[in-house]
């Protein structure tokens, strides 16, 4: 039995038809069939075959399921690449050399079962499955991201065993549809569950639930044997009260019913009173129960929906959720794990959007695929509205293939396959037809099936509306560019031809240390009515933990290799081209706002400040204006304490009375503090947390920490003293106690991956701003006072310093000046760089923080006393680059345990970090387990840093942000403390 062939389903060679999606699969429903099912998750028999047609081998070893294999130990790893298909061939052919996975498992089939209907589901396999049962062919399925189901009624025997065999292809003409920017895998992704029902069954429900309580329920009948018995009926219940069935309706069907004998039709409505509305903010949820009835009233089936009232339309140029124009803030989410790869669990899936929850987050895109129907009850009940998106891109070939009709029939039944799964969640607000695939006959088809099916959504698809964000004719509802630069998108807001909302689908690329100008675009689109929101890419950093011994994914066994963003000992984040493959996208896979292990990067505290449901507007009055920028929720759910830090005065706390405000409302409050007269800095911040326990937070959990400015520091003065000398080396270099290398010009910082994608860290090389020559031009000494000048001499120009070193009452005063030529129009940097002896272990600042910001991503770093141990301060995205800034900093000291170490106050805010890394030291390597931390620490004070942007997808940072030529001046106190 083991050993038969695949044939026929092999002879059909459905991995290279693309008019096949699929045979034997029945059609796709949003039954709840979860309810008794028997799980056959777990090990199975597993041969790993070179091609589709190659023979059974003798040797079988075991693979996991749901899993891929290529994270599991075989020699087909995993593969990144963005846009390009990981083979030369053109649609719709496949390389002859195509992996094939055959899982096989004894399957005991339930005696009660006898005289049911008994069906296989197979949540999810990449990319072709072909199903036998005792070497009888079953069916086949395509479709990398949805369930397949197959009748097994004929081909299994209650009370007896079967042998389930599931071959998944590798390659397929579905492979190139499935072009998503992704890690390729192989295998089956989602469970595996096998059920029963009568033979008289529910084949689908449709719910629509209106805002107003309306509510009515579609069901369709039928039975496995065909012509539906008389008087079946449906009933239902919707938290205990019971439904009303629509008699009008089921006549105007009952001579259909005759006609055919075979389909059903019922419906079922409510009116309900006082009805909770579901939106993202208060997402009320209502348990709905629908039975089928035998004509003796006995139950033959039921399905279990929570479900939620409310509305979704676009009126004019904007969205509306329940009458409101809501902001979409957004992320781009694939179902990823660094372990499991395509497979995620019900666990994974809750704390993805508790974090995303967490950090303001209230929208996700499903890139670029239906998720997991997990994912889906999640964002009904945490509350998130969700664009639901097809499995279907086809980058590589795109033009080709978007009115190929050879396609057409995939096109029409992957979106319709979506749409039929998840009508019914509440969370799902837009439909969304693919990604990155042109503009088609093909997607007008499939945007016609869904108008026609569900008039109740909106439908977008980026590609038809970049043909023109205003055209009425194109396949997309919805106006939803990506990274539209922002100009372009006021512009067209405010150009009086705007007829659609604008919601851009991709936004802000978060690859590597990125994301800037993040909280300048959130202020326009607040400003500007036609802009919605967008939703930022994306979610993960899809780094797969790798044993850096053997070069294999660690797989399964992994857990706990890693904490913070960072791998153990022997394991490193492995991007593309870490597992030997030469064609490939490198490190364009890490881009996401967490890191592998949902570890936040500092954008999202960004993102949090900048979605912040409580702001403060402004000081005025001895006192402080509040406002509710929620859209239907007060702030009764939320907590309050006031805190004043001042410079030079530490931190005063006192709790906070919040004002009832209702969406949209202000309100002035006094000041909670008095100001000391010191005339010192003093800054507001009003910490915002939860003030019971949420679905996603507990209570205390902070939601957001609004701040303003109460007074500006005084101008900073000192006192010469003239008979203390400053000791300066004849290279003109600072000679200190603490430190192992004087302070120098910087220019240069280790590229970002915006740097290296965006072009401009090639033309920083080019100039040679890396390493420039540093020549002596003069060293002039007087009491108490030294002045070096000295060229910096690069291919791209020379640049003049200057320092002044000055002994002053409280240290050593160090004044700066650098000039640039004109050709340096656009630098990393202009500061200063110095190294400490060891030793001097914790940081701790005035200024911004407590976590990593620059200068175009700050505004969600509150000024504030913070201190860190050095070894916390850098942040590991996944290729080594400039990190750890600070931004804003006045003042801040390095310390050893007894206190011993450096203060240095500077001129006014500043851009500063502290690290164990050169610049050259993190640019040298690729992965952090190549990293040799300094014993010292490497502090860089910079006059102008060049602010992060977006460009290695996207628009650079604004002209604002950027360094330009010229005359640059700084300067900053050092003394011992």
């Amino acid at each position: 039995m083991n050993d038969a062939p695949l044939d026929p389903l092999i002879a059909l060679r459905p991995w290279a038809a693309p008019e096949l999606t699929s045979w034997g699969r029945l059609p796709t429903n949003a039954v709840d069939r979860r309810s008794g099912a028997v799980c056959l998750d777990g090990d199975w028999r597993f041969q790993l075959l070179p091609a589709p047609d190659a023979p059974l081998g003798e040797v079988w070893s075991s693979s996991y399921v749901p899993g891929v294999w290529t994270m599991q130990g075989t020699d087909d790893l995993p593969r990144y690449l963005n846009v390009r298909m990981p083979f030369a061939e053109f649609p719709p052919d496949v390389p002859a050399a195509n992996p094939t996975g055959v899982h096989e498992r004894a399957v005991d089939v339930p005696a009660e079962w006898a005289g049911r209907r008994i069906v296989l589901q197979v949540g999810a396999a990449e990319s072709v499955l072909l199903v036998h049962v005792d070497g009888r062919p079953v069916g086949i399925s395509k479709d990398s991201h949805l369930a397949a189901e197959f009748d097994l009624t004929g081909v299994v025997r209650p009370g007896e065993r079967a042998v389930l065999r599931l071959t998944v292809v590798k390659w397929s003409d579905a492979s190139h549809i499935e072009d998503q920017d992704q890690w390729w895998h192989g295998g089956i992704t989602r469970s595996v569950l096998l059920y029963a029902t009568d033979p008289l069954h529910l084949a689908d429900v449709t719910v629509r639930a209106r805002r107003d309580g309306e509510l009515r329920v579609d069901c369709r009948v039928r039975d496995a044997g065909g012509a539906l018995p008389e008087g079946w009926y449906v009933s239902g219940e919707l938290d205990g009260q019971l439904l009303t069935q629509d008699a009008e309706f089921d006549r105007a069907n009952a001579e259909d019913e005759r006609v055919s004998g075979f389909l059903g039709e019922a419906r079922l409505r409510a009116a309900v009173p006082d009805v909770r509305v579901w939106s993202a903010e208060t997402p009320e949820l209502y348990e709905l129960t629908v039975r089928l009835h035998r004509a003796d009233g006995t139950v033959a089936d039921t399905s279990r929906h929570r479900i939620g009232f409310r509305d979704v339309e676009i009126h004019g140029r904007d969205l509306l959720v329940n009458g409101e124009r809501v902001f979409i803030r957004g992320i781009n989410r694939h179902d990823f794990h660094p372990l499991t790869g395509r497979t995620v669990s019900y666990d994974d899936m809750r704390a993805d959007l508790v974090l995303l929850k967490r950090f303001g987050f209230n929208a996700i895109r499903t890139a670029h695929y239906p998720n997991d129907p997990a994912l889906y009850d999640l964002a009904d009940e945490l509350g998130f509205y969700v664009v639901d998106e097809a499995d279907i891109e086809s980058h590589d070939h795109a033009h080709e293939i978007a009115d190929d009709p050879r396609y057409l029939g995939a096109f029409v039944d992957r979106v319709a396959r979506m749409v039929l799964r998840d009508k019914n969640h509440p969370s799902v607000i837009v439909w969304s037809l693919g990604n990155e695939s042109d503009y088609g006959a093909n997607h007008d088809a499939a945007a016609g099936w869904v108008r026609r099916h569900d008039p109740t959504r909106p439908v977008q698809y980026e590609g038809a509306a970049k043909l023109g964000w205003a055209d009425p004719d194109v396949a997309s509802d919805i106006a939803c560019p990506m990274y539209a630069p922002l100009p372009e998108c006021i512009a067209h807001a405010m150009s009086g031809t705007q007829t659609k909302p604008l919601i851009q689908c991709e936004y802000s690329h978060a690859m590597g240390n990125s994301n800037g100008t993040l909280a300048d675009h959130w202020a326009a689109i607040e400003a500007t009515p036609g802009l919605q929101g967008g939703f930022i890419w994306e979610f993960w950093d899809h780094g797969i933990l790798q044993r850096v011994n053997d070069g294999r994914p660690a797989g399964r066994g992994g857990a706990g290799l890693y904490d913070n963003g960072v791998a153990a000992p022997g394991h490193r984040w492995a991007y593309g081209g870490d597992f030997g493959e030469t064609d490939h996208d490198g490190a364009f896979i890490a881009d996401g706002v967490v890191f592998p292990d949902r570890t936040p990067k500092p954008v999202m505290f960004e993102h949090r400040e900048i979605a912040a449901p409580l702001r403060i507007d402004c000081f005025r009055h001895e006192g402080v204006v509040l406002s509710n920028h929620q859209h239907f929720r007060g702030l009764d759910w939320l907590s309050g304490e006031w805190e004043l830090s001042l410079a030079d005065g530490g931190t005063l706390t006192a709790p906070a009375e919040l004002p009832d405000l209702r969406p949209g409302e202000t309100a002035a409050v006094p000041l909670p503090f008095a100001l000391p007269e010191d005339g010192g800095e003093a800054w507001l911040t009003l910490r915002v947390t939860t003030a019971g326990d949420e679905p996603w937070a507990p209570r205390g959990t902070v939601v957001c920490l609004p701040q303003v400015r109460l007074r500006a520091a005084p101008q900073m003065a000192h006192t010469p003293v003239g008979n203390r000398q400053v000791e300066v080396d004849e290279d003109g270099l600072l000679r200190h106690p603490l430190l192992t290398a004087a302070p120098v010009l910087s220019l240069w910082r280790a590229p970002t991956d915006n740097d290296e994608l965006g072009g401009m860290a090639a033309r920083w090389r080019d100039w040679g701003l890396d390493a420039p020559t540093r020549k002596v031009v003069a060293v002039r000494r007087a009491p108490g006072r030294v002045t070096v000048v000295a060229d910096h001499v690069c291919a791209g120009g020379t640049v003049r310093h200057e320092q002044v070193f000055t002994a002053v009452e409280d240290g050593l005063l160090v004044e700066e000046c650098a000039e640039l030529p004109e050709a340096l129009h656009d630098v990393a940097r202009v500061g200063s760089v110095f190294e400490t002896v060891a030793g001097l272990n914790l940081w701790e600042w005035f200024g911004q923080g407590p976590w990593e910001s620059y200068p175009d991503r700050a505004a969600g770093a509150p000024v504030g006393h913070h201190a860190l141990p050095v070894d916390e301060l850098f942040t590991p995205y996944l290729r080594p680059q400039e990190s750890g800034g600070r931004h804003g900093v006045r003042r801040f000291t390095l310390s050893a345990p007894d206190a011993t170490g450096l203060a240095v106050r500077l001129d006014r805010p500043r851009q500063v970090s502290v690290t164990r890394h050169r610049a050259a030291d993190l640019a040298a390597v690729a992965h952090h387990d190549e990293l040799v931390p300094r014993a010292g620490c490497v502090v860089h004070i910079d006059a102008a840093h060049r602010g992060l942007g977006t460009a290695s997808c996207g628009p650079d940072t604004f002209a604002s942000y950027l360094v330009p030529a010229g005359v640059h001046r700084w300067s900053w106190t050092l003394r011992v403390l």
